[in-house]
This record gives structure tokens, sequence and C-alpha cells, in this order.
């Protein structure tokens, strides 16, 4: 089991800036802790990209639906952990951050495995503003976690001479077209993510808002799909990246979508479709 570190937090609104680079020991992993989520079948295996950064790489890891896990050097940053994917070899998370709180994006048994008593967890929301009764019950038991509201952002320090070694930005995540289930804004966040210079957005469950075609110099994407009542098809979400022009973009939180359909739209552009296996065999 890793020391537990605590992460010095400095929270700023709206205007984030950029980190300058760790250089920490490697971490163990971590499984000897996560022996009810290694149980649960079916589970998708993980699969993990590499990214250069600027003191060494990013590793991303795709677990399953809108689950990340995020490394740089010793930083380790998981993203809507779910029990549905395979966290065998995950590591013990620094940071936690929940985009929203469905029980596919808030896992309050994996986030009490994946936590230390250092771990810092960020959620969209209190237990009284959130959508419904069960995503309510489910922020009160992660017992500890930080809010952060839409526009807000967080340097956090993990080096002791206080210089600032990565930066969260909560972008809003919402619906545009009425209906059930209906995500309503200020409920939940999207993430950009800085890890040695790289901007790494995850997006969330969100249309395509007037916050989201804001965004800019972003280098990976995380972009959805999946939204009911016609919101973001693959058609609308390839429109959409088109405008954050990242370098790369993963299609995630997409089930039975064509997802065809969103790689045919951005093939022959600037923009490298990553397409991996979010969802496992029923």
């Amino acid at each position: 089991m890793p020391r537990p570190r605590t992460l010095a937090r400095t929270w700023r609104s709206p205007t984030p800036t950029g980190p300058s680079n760790v250089t920490l020991p490697p971490k163990p992993l971590l499984c000897a802790l996560l022996v009810a989520a290694c149980a649960q079948p079916p589970t998708l295996p993980a699969q993990t990209d590499s990214f250069p950064a600027a003191d060494g790489e990013i590793l991303i890891t795709h677990f399953v639906g809108a689950s990340v896990q995020l490394e740089y050097l010793d930083l380790v940053i998981h993203v809507d952990p779910w029990g549905r994917g395979d966290y065998a070899d995950a590591k013990s998370a620094d940071v936690i951050l929940i985009t929203d709180t469905p029980a596919d994006h808030l896992d309050p048994e994996l986030i009490s495995q994946l936590r230390t008593s250092g771990t810092t967890v960020i959620v969209p929301a209190d237990p009284e503003d959130a959508r419904d009764e069960g995503g309510a019950e489910r922020l009160r038991q992660v017992v500890g976690a930080d809010v952060m509201n839409n526009g807000e952002s967080v340097e956090l320090d993990v080096q002791p001479d206080g210089t600032f070694d990565i930066t969260i930005e909560a972008v809003a995540m919402y619906d545009l077209i009425p209906g059930a289930p209906f995500h309503a804004r200020g409920e939940g966040n999207g993430y950009i993510v800085t890890l040695g210079g790289v901007r790494i957005y995850l997006s969330g469950v969100t249309e395509c808002t007037p916050e989201v075609q804001a965004i800019r110099d972003v280098d990976i994407a995380f972009m959805p799909m999946n939204l009911p009542n016609g919101r973001m098809p693959p058609a609308a979400a390839a429109e959409c990246v088109k405008g954050l022009d990242p370098k790369v973009v993963y299609p995630y939180h997409y089930r039975e979508q064509p997802i065809d359909v969103f790689v045919d739209a951005l093939r022959g552009g600037p923009i490298e479709v990553r397409v991996r296996d979010w969802y496992p065999a029923n």
C-alpha cells in the first residue's frame, strides 16, 4: 500500500493557469483492495495508450462507459470509476473526478477501494442538489468529497516548493434538448485536466453547449454519444469535435450508437480518432 499524501489545493474561478512539471517516484499497483470490483463479471479488460508530455509520458487507461485512469509520472487520476470495468491492475488514486451522479458515473464502493486517506475526490454537486434520491444517496456515501462548480478551476500541488503541478477546470455539462432523463445546467461537470502541458477534456454526458464550444487548445478530447431524445448522435458529436479541434479524440459513452458514422465524419481531417471498446459483453 503506498504512503498516502495530501495534495495542497488552490481553488480559482473561472480562469486557470497551466501546470509545471512533476518528478516523483513510481507508485505500486493496486489490486489487493479491489477484490470486490475484480469479482464482478462481466468486466471489460483495461486498455492503455501513451502520450508524450513535458517530463515524461501520460498514460490513459480506458475501462468502461466513461471510466478513465490518467497517469503522469507519479500522479494518478481516476474519472468516473465504475465496477463494470476490470480494475485488477488499477492504481490507487491521488485524485478522483466525478462528472455526474448516476451509478455508471458515481460508484461509491469502487471509489472507496481506489482512494487513500490523501485522495482528493471532486464531485459536481452536494447531495441536496442531486437530480434524484439515488444520486443524493450515492453522494452521501462519498464522505469528504469536494464540490466543484461549473467554471471553477483547482490547482493541485504535489511538490514541497509550492509549484502547481496540475490544473483541473470544471466545464458545464448539460442538455439542450428537453426530455427525460434531463441533465440540467449546474448538475454535472466535464473536466479539463492539464498534465505536463497536455490539456485533456473529459466531457461527461453533455450536448455541444456554448461552454463546450468555447473550449480552446485541447490536445485530447473524450466525446460522448448515447444521450436520449436525439441529443448528441454520432454526426452531431463529430461536428462538436471539429469545433474543439483536438489532436486526438476518443468517442465514449456511446453504447449502441453507430460509431462508424462518427469516424466517417472525421475521416481525412486533422483530428485522429481512436475507437476503443467501452462496453463488456452482456
